[in-house]
């Protein structure tokens, strides 16, 4: 007897698992330094362009082939043709290389919870700074950290969809959304914080050069959770009832909701006490840090709080990535869902270890020059996400039978879909060859040409050999 496929409980779980999942380290994390380096709200303004006729799309798109196969990225896929089978297996590697080194920087956010309590945020901006640098190339503490945050990832998907993932992102998401609402509130109230807030609306576009087009359509991808299978396995789950046009468009609006209310929290902040905005990477851990500790004694207050709010917003996101995997053992291995957990939990682990030792006394590797942490951001962010959502695009508007479609997005037509031609058309015509423009020139411009390259051999090696390997 074949066994029954899980399903979200509810609508309110599925958007808020879904929201967690674009929401994550992306919006939080990533989303202010690329601001900070970008100019500001030009950055914003064209990130948001690429949200809302790139980013939606792509959702729509992937939530459609999930739930009208009811399988995972590959098996999806699949079903609708063997030769395009390897942008299944791209989507489940991206997982997995995120999940390589994404743990580690969730580790880092636990850590710094307990930093927090500890003393961190009473410190001289010297002694952050070094605290910080002592601390990534460590090769004990942020391998724990890193660990303790895989195990959260293990308990949860292991529990399943509805008792595990749904469960978590009801208590979690609410949490972040208030955490970050209660950090912005503070930080608009501070003196010189209108600086903050016109670096942010203000746009100024004679910063603006092509890396800024690149950063903003990686920032739509990264942060929305596309081109890796997420949102094709989570809209697997769905159950006929849903309105996918409408779920994408909530989830899509949470996900940047929080991302501009991460930078309403920061920003503000940083202009008041005369910090540089573009302090890349660092900018949550030592910038925002040395913040809070010149607000004083409320400032350990708001650390504390931030710190927690950043490794929720991880952990959201982190769970639906070990849940490509999972879901990939699961239908086309037939593995049971705990055997599949653990044994990518192992996995994850040793890629986890290797990504956070590369901080420190493992170094760049001889050949590629960068570290292992640094080989799986640029193989996922820079190659496969971009060339996931391109590939994705295409297989939507040009392999999918759009009658199918249409049934599919207006549920057998119970439902109106009124864009759905103009849905289409830019699913089709408009977005493949954007995303192409933009990912070519993303490619070309990474710096590593051996990790370029080796990205590409990869792509290669997956289109031709896919039909063996699903």
């Amino acid at each position: 007897m074949e066994k029954q496929r899980e399903n979200w409980g509810s609508r309110i779980g599925f958007v808020l698992a879904a929201a967690g999942s674009a929401v994550g380290l992306g919006n939080i994390w990533r989303f202010p330094y690329l601001t900070g380096e970008n100019g500001g709200s030009a950055f914003i303004l064209i990130y948001l362009v690429f949200v809302i006729f790139i980013g939606i799309s792509v959702m729509i798109a992937e939530f459609s082939l999930g739930r009208n196969t009811g399988l995972a990225a590959v098996g999806a896929i699949k079903t609708y043709s063997d030769r395009w089978t390897f942008v299944g297996i791209m989507g489940v590697l991206s997982a997995f290389l995120i999940m390589g080194f994404y743990p580690v920087v969730g580790g880092w956010a636990l850590a710094y919870i307990v930093e927090s309590f500890t003393g961190l945020l009473t410190e001289t901006p010297e002694a952050i700074e070094d605290t910080f640098v002592g601390f990534i190339t460590g090769s004990f503490q942020p391998v724990i950290w890193m660990l303790v945050f895989l195990v959260l990832n293990i308990v949860i998907v292991a529990k399943g969809i509805k008792g595990g993932i749904e469960k978590a992102a009801k208590v979690l998401m609410p949490t972040l959304f208030i955490l970050l609402i209660f950090i912005a509130i503070r930080s608009l109230t501070l003196e010189g914080a209108g600086a903050g807030i016109e670096f942010i609306f203000r746009p100024d576009f004679s910063e603006v050069t092509g890396a800024t087009f690149l950063a903003a359509l990686g920032q739509a991808f990264f942060s929305l959770s596309l081109g890796m299978g997420a949102m094709i396995t989570y809209g697997s789950y769905l159950s006929k009832k849903e309105t996918l046009a409408g779920n994408a468009v909530i989830v899509t609006a949470l996900d940047v909701g929080v991302a501009l209310l991460a930078g309403i929290a920061m920003f503000p902040a940083l202009f008041a006490f005369g910090m540089e905005p573009a302090q890349g990477p660092g900018l949550v851990f030592v910038v925002i840090p040395i913040v809070f500790s010149q607000m004083g004694g409320i400032g350990v207050l708001f650390g504390i709080i931030f710190f927690i709010a950043l490794a929720v917003a991880a952990l959201t996101s982190s769970v639906s990535l070990m849940e490509v995997v999972v879901a990939y053992l699961i239908d086309q291995r037939g593995m049971l869902r705990k055997k599949a957990v653990y044994g990518t939990g192992i996995v994850m682990a040793i890629m986890g270890v290797l990504a956070s030792l590369s901080m420190g006394v493992i170094g760049p590797m001889p050949v590629l020059q960068v570290g292992v942490f640094d080989l799986f951001d640029i193989l996922s962010d820079k190659i496969f996400l971009g060339l996931g959502g391109m590939f994705i695009a295409i297989i939507t508007g040009w392999v999918v039978n759009k009658e199918t479609l249409r049934a599919e997005l207006t549920n057998d037509g119970t439902i109106e879909f009124k864009l759905f031609e103009v849905w289409h058309f830019l699913i089709k015509w408009i977005i493949p060859p954007a995303v192409a423009i933009v990912a070519v020139v993303g490619i070309f411009d990474i710096e590593q040409t051996a990790v370029m390259i080796l990205g590409l051999v990869v792509v290669g090696l997956l289109a031709v050999f896919s039909r063996k390997l699903n």
